[in-house]
């Protein structure tokens, strides 16, 4: 066993377990779904579970290991080689089983993993999790708990509905799996592509989780966001996954994740876009996803990241707020409108139109979103409304708005930022620009 730290607190190995799960716990399935079998996925998920428990069961007491992820690895590895002794059924595979195991024990000095075992591996997963045969809404469900770590209710909200419901569709996944023996493989010919779109939509929604979590004590989880990167490049890399889509899809997330440290102050509280300093923008992640973004243009493809990448890049290249190219925004706003309806595009052309046209013609847009019911639970609705109200000079209805987005909003740094614009639109009646895009 490696040497160990003294005993920490347990909030700083809560904190601790939380990071390596995130980080580990893909790959850790990964490769023991490579050993085991795809259809072996639960015991696989199982037993990673179990290593994450024991570690916060002993850590308090004995310290923190000097390589935590190696420690979580081999007690992974163990717990998994009791399992296959346990079970009849493995008899024939155990020795191939133990020797694999036995031979490669993970030491503090040295990589947790092989980076090319892993690479091969957690591509595998994510392909197999998106069979075509396992109903679209599993295929991204079980994709998130896999492979990123996600909790039910992480991925209930990922998808505006219950956990319940989330928890139905991994089981159902699950089952397909180990009755269908799902290969455990990239595919190749026509049967790439009927996957390639789920894999990317679980980097997208991996992405979107941690640029604005959706439960917890952080706006930005940076660690998940650079997972997602992570792994859209390696699918970028790989001759399966080079197409437009992909690249225009990590383009999308390097130009976002450039602005990340600059997204909160110092107490963690939301900056809007004009408030951000821009010198504190990584000028690399913006090169790298201006370079993938003219990757993306090659042939006539164009997809919802495409678009959402044009306007991330007309954020990325202003100067300042004042020279961002609104009428750029929206007309890109308006093609992606074409290829996805939903209510949340809708709000965030409205956002541009109302810096385009003012806000009488955002508050229009509003209006006129169909299926606008779905968002009334939506707290960046309401934000939205009220920002418009205030610069109509309409602070009693600006003020009206905020309270209603502060009793939706759940994060703490987004309850702060209503309450102050709640407070300013009560006190002040002030007439501020607007609040910004919806994925500000």
């Amino acid at each position: 066993m490696a040497r160990q730290s003294e005993a920490p607190g347990g909030s700083e190995i809560s904190r601790l377990a939380d990071h390596l799960f995130r980080q580990e716990a893909g790959k850790l399935v990964s490769v023991l779904t490579g050993i085991f079998g795809i259809e072996r996925l639960q015991l696989a998920e199982d037993v990673v579970q179990e290593a994450l428990a024991r570690a916060l069961q002993t850590w308090p007491f004995y310290g923190i290991p000097k390589n935590p992820a190696a420690w979580l690895t081999q007690t992974a590895k163990n717990l998994a080689l009791d399992v296959v002794r346990r079970e009849r059924r493995f008899y024939e595979k155990q020795p191939e089983i133990v020797t694999f195991i036995e031979q490669s024990p993970a030491r503090a000095d040295d990589a947790v993993l092989l980076d090319e075992e892993i690479k091969d591996r957690r591509l595998q997963l994510m392909f197999a999790c998106c069979h075509p045969i396992i109903p679209a809404e599993s295929q991204i469900a079980l994709a998130l708990k896999t492979l990123c770590g996600f909790s039910p209710v992480e991925i209930a909200k990922a998808f505006l509905t219950t956990e319940a419901a989330i928890a139905k569709r991994l089981t159902r996944a699950r089952q397909k799996i180990q009755e269908l023996r799902i290969p455990f493989e990239i595919p190749a010919g026509p049967d790439l592509s009927l996957r390639l779109d789920a894999v990317r939509q679980t980097l997208y929604l991996l992405f979107n989780e941690g640029y604005k979590a959706s439960s917890g004590d952080r706006l930005v989880r940076e660690d998940l966001c650079h997972e997602a990167i992570r792994l859209a490049s390696l699918l970028a890399g790989h001759p399966a996954g080079n197409k437009p889509r992909t690249h225009a899809l990590l383009a999308l997330m390097l130009l976002n994740g450039a602005r990340l440290s600059a997204r909160v102050d110092d107490d963690g509280h939301i900056l809007r876009l004009r408030e951000q300093d821009r010198s504190h923008w990584n000028q690399a992640m913006i090169s790298r996803g201006i370079l993938h973004l003219g990757q993306a243009a090659c042939g006539d493809d164009l997809s919802e990241y495409h678009l959402q990448a044009g306007i991330a890049a007309c954020h990325c290249l202003a100067a300042d707020d004042a020279s961002t190219d609104w009428p750029r925004i929206l007309s890109l706003y308006e093609r992606l409108m074409e290829l996805d309806g939903s209510p949340v595009v809708a709000l965030n052309r409205a956002v541009a139109l109302a810096y385009v046209r003012g806000p009488e013609a955002g508050l229009e847009a509003v209006e006129q979103i169909v299926n606008g019911r779905e968002l009334n639970s939506y707290y960046l609705l309401h934000a939205v409304i009220g920002e418009f109200e205030a610069r109509r000079g309409r602070s009693d209805e600006a003020a009206e708005h905020f309270r209603n987005a502060l009793g939706l909003a759940e994060l703490e740094s987004e309850r702060a930022f209503l309450a102050k614009r709640l407070a300013e639109a009560e006190v002040m009646g002030r007439s501020p620009r607007l609040f910004g895009e919806a994925s500000v």
